[in-house]
């Protein structure tokens, strides 16, 4: 039988980490990250930061499960946790704010509070 979902063994391990912390910490947020980065590679989320910078605002913390990319400015100091950013867009977004990996996000926060999803 062939093996579905995503190869990167690295995302795969993430995906599994995700789903052990929604079972722990009873945190729906990661279950749904994990199935929104399960999707196949056509279908995974884009994000341009004008979209982080319209749906933020200080101080949020938020998840792209997918890629960041450059498009748009940002104004506000948030914290953006995704799979992937661009070049640019890690260095628009550190100008302002934190950018960082799921996986830093998911030690930080492991119960998912206060975490919103911009996909």
């Amino acid at each position: 039988m062939k093996r579905t979902g995503p190869t990167n063994i690295h995302l795969r391990l993430l995906i599994s980490r995700l789903r052990k912390a929604a079972r722990r910490y009873d945190a729906p947020i990661w279950r749904r990250v994990a199935e929104l980065l399960e999707k196949p590679r056509r279908q995974r989320i884009a994000v341009n930061i004008s979209r982080i910078n319209r749906y933020t605002q200080d101080g949020d913390v938020v998840v792209v499960p997918g890629k960041v990319l450059s498009c748009g400015t940002l104004d506000r100091k948030v914290v953006v946790a995704a799979w992937a950013f661009s070049g640019k867009a890690r260095e628009k977004i550190e100008r302002v704010g934190r950018a960082i990996s799921i996986d830093e996000l998911l030690e930080e926060v492991p119960d998912g509070r206060g975490v919103k999803i911009i996909a």
